[in-house]
């Protein structure tokens, strides 16, 4: 899963400052890098075999086609896997909620929303009869004084789905007044 939660257990006297819920979501990459290489490997030799039956047949100039063939498979792969490296921190506590997001590039920003006011939005599509709406994907969305942010644009529907609803309960207890010892 690609979604990592951690909603903390809140005792009897809470530190304002204390961790309610703290999640990082990644992308889900399935191809391990060892699954890559043997993918690679296995498109070279087809590539080649090919190849090497036109060019025995007198039509080497398709080499160069199948050449450019693997070459854009394996640039393909390259920037699925780099924007794999996105990640979305999100980090509540009594006070706030924080959230990080940095980019491939290395490029970051930061929001932050009050837990008293913040809206957890993600709609479940519609079911008719067994089958689901043409809305497939509802976003996750974070609203609160007329700023919305959508988060985990990575997560399938079930996974924003659950991220929501732990979210859910974390400000349920960031809600409630903190007990001093």
């Amino acid at each position: 899963m690609s979604a990592i939660c951690k909603p903390a257990p809140v005792s009897e006297a809470a530190n304002p400052d204390q961790a309610l819920f703290d999640a990082e979501l990644t992308p889900h990459r399935s191809l391990s890098p060892r699954g890559f290489l043997i993918l690679m490997t296995s498109v070279c030799a087809i590539s080649f075999a090919g190849g090497l039956a036109f060019w025995l047949s007198g039509a080497w100039p398709v080499i160069g086609f199948l050449g450019a063939d693997v070459l854009l498979i394996y640039l393909a792969f390259k920037i699925n896997y780099r924007r794999g490296r996105l990640v979305e921190r999100l980090h509540l506590t009594h006070d706030k909620l924080t959230v990080s997001r940095v980019w491939p590039g290395g490029r970051s920003a930061s929001w932050e929303f009050q837990p008293t006011w913040l809206q957890v939005i993600c709609d479940t599509p519609e079911r008719n009869q067994g089958t689901v709406n043409a809305v497939a994907d509802n976003p996750l969305i974070l609203r609160s004084h007329g700023r919305n942010l959508a988060i985990g644009s990575f997560l399938t529907q079930q996974e924003r789905s659950e991220v929501a609803a732990a979210l859910r309960q974390a400000l349920v207890r960031a809600q409630r007044p903190c007990r001093p010892a």
